[in-house]
């Protein structure tokens, strides 16, 4: 029985079409950095203190400096305590000079925030300082939180409704939420805002890339989980460029907007599965789409191979059951969740330790940005001429001995220990795109999108202990870096339970991706098999 696999071999599997559904799919990760890398810089703490204008009343001629001896106590190390005042009193001025402030308080009038980087951000708009700093740190765990309830709903969303739907969805709530979080009066809404964009991104993810892959002919399918991540690492490179010189977070929410407004309208246009409209037994609505992408891809279509392929099958029903009623299936889904959990775990550990390689934020964030863009180039090359499951063993293995390897460094050499972790999460990150190429290509279209909707979610709740591990350092320094590399060691190790997938065709149902119907070894058409392909 000829397969989809065929089809796409007979009308270009990597043609004008797809590339086009590429690029549209793809660009869109130029911009949802802007949504991570606002963590960073719209959460920006500021060196603030206590409002103590009440002085100038009785000394409006002070001078900076001499208001601030006056009404702030200083703390051991001599700075000014950031959250404590003297209390006010009806006194002269000279009367204060001479026997001095002695009763503190908290901030009564509230705070001034001396921030010589930025113009305004989450912290200066809403106070979060002090008292009220739980909520400013709770803000990214809000966000993170929020991609990770994505991936759950949007996986089996994509199984029900479709991989379009799930991809425009996302966008759609991601511009609505964007505006809405620039337009927050208080943290409250903000925080509600900022889940809901968590939300869509993590939806969007998982399912604009399966969307293209599906599309995709066997020689170009990691392009797609690649090349995305070759764009999000332009993205932080642009954002960077944006805070740089507009350092307002709320103006910094509307640019991100019109982008995001320009995705919303193309991505009603893009095309559906083809696979998935097979898999759910509408066979009228995939020949559709079939003859549109042949005529795109000015390639004749073989009516006979295509009616074969329409074919009415049987339907695989049982979503989630499927995928834990196989043993094989539910090996693989394991070994790859730790192991996107693990390379989760290391890059966001390393990654919060930025400020560590340098003081200039901006800097460091730019030598982040334009590093990974070789990496991922390295990971497209490595994954279609050494495969899969060498690239993801050496990627976690190299990067985790890398991480292991700073241990071994003297403290006070900050640049080769900087170096090494560097080199670490940029391989960590190379090892994600290879999991997302991995659970596309083992596991069948009805629960494609639900096995990659869990294993993204449970990578996201290892992104999200990242801090929690970093915090263990108070007890050894080593801590934090013995388990992140002991972890990616582990996992690359057991990804050699995994089987190679490069240059085989997706499985369409459990039997073949179980192995009892080996997935045919596709080959891409050349020019001479389209020019004889016969109607």
């Amino acid at each position: 029985m000829a397969d989809f696999g065929e089809i796409l071999e007979a009308i270009g599997d990597f043609g004008v079409f797809q590339k086009l559904l590429l690029f549209a799919l793809c660009f869109p990760n130029l911009i949802l950095p802007f949504q991570l890398a606002s963590l960073v810089f719209n959460h920006a703490d500021t060196n603030h203190h206590c409002n103590t204008d009440w002085i100038l009343q009785v000394g409006p001629n002070l001078t900076r400096e001499e208001q601030l001896n006056l009404t702030l106590p200083r703390l051991e190390d001599g700075s000014f305590d950031p959250c404590q005042m003297f209390v006010p009193v009806d006194w002269s001025l000279a009367a204060i000079r001479e026997y001095g402030l002695n009763e503190t308080s908290t901030c009564i009038h509230g705070w001034v925030h001396n921030d010589t980087i930025y113009e305004a951000t989450i912290v200066t708009d809403f106070d979060l300082v002090c008292e009220n700093v739980n909520v400013f740190r709770g803000g990214q765990t809000v966000f993170f939180a929020g991609v990770l309830v994505g991936a759950i709903l949007f996986g089996p969303f994509a199984e029900s409704f479709g991989r379009k739907r799930a991809t425009q969805i996302p966008m759609v709530l991601m511009l609505i939420f964007t505006v809405v979080s620039g337009l927050s009066p208080n943290i409250y809404i903000y925080l509600v805002s900022q889940f809901i964009t968590g939300v869509a991104l993590g939806g969007f993810r998982i399912n604009s890339i399966i969307l293209a892959t599906e599309w995709i002919g066997v020689a170009q399918r990691s392009y797609a989980a690649c090349l995305s991540q070759v764009l999000a690492a332009l993205g932080q490179v642009m954002f960077l460029a944006v805070v740089y010189f507009i350092r307002n977070w709320r103006i910094d929410q509307f640019i991100m907007a019109g982008p995001l407004a320009f995705v919303v309208i193309y991505i009603w246009f893009l095309p559906e599965s083809a696979r998935w409209l097979l898999d759910r037994g509408r066979a009228t609505d995939a020949k559709k789409l079939i003859q549109k992408a042949a005529a795109i891809n000015k390639h004749p279509v073989p009516q006979a191979l295509l009616e074969e392929v329409l074919k009415e099958k049987i339907v695989e029903k049982g979503g989630v059951k499927i995928l834990f009623a196989s043993r094989v299936l539910r090996k693989y889904f394991f070994t790859l969740t730790f192991a996107w959990g693990a390379i989760n775990l290391a890059y966001y550990s390393l990654s919060l330790n930025v400020g560590k390689f340098g003081p200039d934020i901006f800097l460091n964030q730019l030598i982040f940005g334009l590093s990974e863009i070789p990496v991922h180039f390295l990971c497209m090359w490595s994954l279609e001429a050494v495969g899969r499951k060498p690239s993801l063993m050496v990627a976690l293995i190299l990067g985790g001995s890398l991480c292991l390897l700073t241990l071994a460094v003297p403290l006070s050499d900050a640049i080769v220990s900087g170096v090494l972790a560097t080199c670490g999460r940029f391989l960590m990150n190379a090892a994600g795109s290879i999991c997302n190429v991995y659970f596309q290509e083992l596991f069948p279209t009805s629960v494609r999108q639900t096995a990659t909707g869990l294993g993204s979610t449970a990578s996201r709740a290892a992104s999200m202990l990242s801090p929690v591990v970093n915090m263990l350092e108070m007890y050894h320094y080593s801590i934090p870096t013995v388990l992140i590399s002991s972890l990616a060691i582990a996992s690359g190790i057991m990804a050699f339970l995994l089987p190679e997938t490069r240059h085989t065709e997706l499985p369409n149902s459990t039997e073949e991706a179980e192995g009892k119907r080996k997935p045919k070894m596709t080959r891409v058409a050349s020019s001479e098999d389209i020019k004889g392909t016969k109607l």
